[in-house]
């Protein structure tokens, strides 16, 4: 971990006034601290039969793709809307300030098949809870959670109960 926390910086008042946002893109920069945060990601799954990883838009992409291939299986995309050609199953969810939708392909997971849901940042439990939900209308089996970054006062765990493992490798208070 000390090797990580260095490669994240603060960045005050972004995107709002009050917020610290926490910036991991020195992280992916540095061969180094990106290898050892996607083996750190990984690291708790392997073994377990995972079959998909599916990351939610859009640094899930970054992360989940490298935890793809560690874990010799394939990914699949949660995507906003309009962004995916075939018919998809889709869930609304609310935000801090409005609503937002994702979607996945149909038939981009078998029923039971065995996923990994990643993403960079656990906050609130908004979009991973509704990736949950998408999950569920697929009919996938749910290993778990994997995040980078865990902002625990922000209590996004609260949203994701029915989850098993939910693991973040770097937690701040």
């Amino acid at each position: 971990m000390q090797l990580l926390l260095p490669l994240i910086r603060d960045v005050k008042d972004f995107p709002k006034p009050g917020i610290v946002f926490k910036d991991f893109t020195p992280l992916l920069a540095d061969p180094r601290g990106l290898a050892l945060a996607v083996e750190l990601m990984a690291n708790p799954f392997r073994g377990v039969g995972i079959e998909l990883v599916v990351g939610a838009e859009s640094r899930g992409f970054i992360f989940g793709t490298a935890i793809a291939q560690a874990l010799s299986c394939g990914f699949v995309p949660v995507r906003k809307p309009g962004k995916l050609p075939l018919p998809v199953h889709a869930v609304d969810y609310a935000l801090e300030y409005g609503r937002d939708h994702l979607e996945i392909h149909r038939d981009a997971i078998r029923p039971g098949q065995r996923v990994l849901l990643v993403d960079d940042l656990l906050a609130t439990g908004g979009t991973l809870a509704a990736c949950v939900q998408l999950l569920a209308q697929a009919e996938a089996a749910l290993a778990g959670i994997s995040v980078l970054i865990e902002l625990k006062s922000l209590r996004g765990r609260e949203k994701l109960p029915s989850v098993g493992t939910v693991h973040a490798v770097l937690q701040y208070a």
